[in-house]
């Protein structure tokens, strides 16, 4: 099994075969996302599977946010192509966690670090962030870290 960089390549030249519009475009522009994360900083090099998974959850958590923005601007088609585009970057991401396991994670973090008050929001927060490991956006991490924290 190549990396998923590799995947992405090859999941790219599939969609381009099939004319697959929307799944090009949005690979394209995946792999484009990746390519500039590689050339940024002192020296290119090649990102890890998690550094590339991170990229690619950052351009997921994009096209929500602009599916949500254009909805509530009443622009529902522009809504449905970013949503669409996020749900074909979500094949690459890990399965988000549900609310419930969120919180068991969160739980068990803030015990094993001792956190406790909201004075150690950020140390418990950067616990939980490593336990969740990409698999719930950092925003419901937060809100759940601040709910056990209270």
């Amino acid at each position: 099994m190549g990396t998923l960089k590799d995947r992405l390549t090859d999941d790219l030249r599939s969609a381009m075969k099939g004319r697959d519009e929307l799944t090009t475009s949005t690979l394209r522009m995946a792999l484009s996302a990746v390519r500039t994360a590689e050339t940024s900083g002192d020296a290119a090099r090649d990102l890890s599977d998690d550094e590339v998974l991170a990229v690619l959850t950052k351009e997921a958590k994009k096209r929500r946010e602009a599916a949500t923005a254009f909805q509530g601007a009443g622009r529902a088609d522009q809504a449905a192509k970013e949503s669409a585009e996020g749900e074909i970057l979500d094949r690459y991401l890990p399965a988000q966690l549900t609310d419930e396991e969120i919180a068991g994670i969160v739980s068990e973090a803030l015990k094993a670090g001792g956190f406790s008050g909201k004075a150690q929001m950020g140390p418990a927060m950067k616990a939980a962030q490593a336990a969740v490991a990409g698999r719930a956006e950092g925003g419901r991490v937060a809100a759940e870290v601040r709910r056990q924290l209270a």
